[in-house]
């Protein structure tokens, strides 16, 4: 299919690798099939409320922040992570798998606001989700909590949990303002999806860089490893 070859490469290596480019071709134009019928969705219900979230305000105060409110003046798109946080019904910490995808997107956020807007959700007091961020070093992800309102819950952020309470689940939410109406326009629903034997849902990681670099590796994604909030081993930060 190409006339690449790398150094020391046996012709069998090429052969299969070869029939694998095609598969990966394949892949990529089936990526762009989904990713335009998406496109083509027809509008979604409007939020039935202009949920009042708690976040910070450019001066840096704390206090209500109106959904439409996370809408700039020229970005019609708004994207929501909803964070597990907390990750356990009756617990008070924050999940490690999202803080660790989290710890991309806030690298990643800069960028992405130039076209559309981008914030976080969770369901703790923002003092614990702000006390977090300063943990982690982010800088640029617009934080937000849901206390006392129903987003959580109208968008499949949180669900009942076996044995009563609530379970919140990491949902990736979008909307779009028309007008004066801001309505949905998908939601990472994969994750209820039934998901393959031995796979978890993948709802989220075609934005999530850490499976896709292990999927391009030996080992692959494995079944035995999950982010954790830190790790002995950890390299230094090059900047100190």
């Amino acid at each position: 299919m190409t006339d690449i070859c790398f150094p020391g490469e046996a012709s069998e290596y090429r052969a299969a690798r070869d029939r694998l480019l095609e598969r990966e071709v394949e892949l990529r134009r089936l990526t762009e099939e989904v990713a335009e019928a998406r496109r083509a969705l027809p509008p979604g219900g409007p939020i039935p409320e202009d949920y009042v979230l708690s976040g910070l305000h450019a001066d840096n105060t704390a206090g209500g922040v109106r959904f439409s409110e996370l809408f700039g003046p020229d970005r019609n798109t708004l994207v929501i992570y909803s964070m597990m946080f907390p990750v356990e019904p009756d617990g008070d910490a924050p999940c490690p798998s999202c803080t660790s995808f989290l710890d991309a997107l806030d690298g990643a956020a800069p960028h992405v606001t130039q076209r559309v807007n981008l914030a976080v959700v969770v369901k703790a007091p923002l003092d614990r989700l702000l006390a977090h961020a300063r943990d982690r070093g982010w800088r640029h992800l617009r934080l937000l909590s849901s206390a006392g309102t129903a987003f959580n819950r109208d968008y499949l952020a949180e669900i009942p949990a076996e044995g009563g309470g609530v379970q919140q689940m990491p949902m990736t939410n979008v909307f779009r303002r028309d007008g004066d109406v801001i309505r949905h326009f998908w939601g990472s629903e994969l994750l209820y999806a039934p998901a393959e034997p031995g796979q978890d849902p993948r709802h989220s990681d075609t934005i999530d860089p850490q499976w896709n670099v292990f999927d391009l590796c030996p080992e692959g994604r494995g079944t035995d490893w999950n982010p954790a909030l830190a790790y002995a081993d950890a390299p230094p930060r090059c900047c100190g």
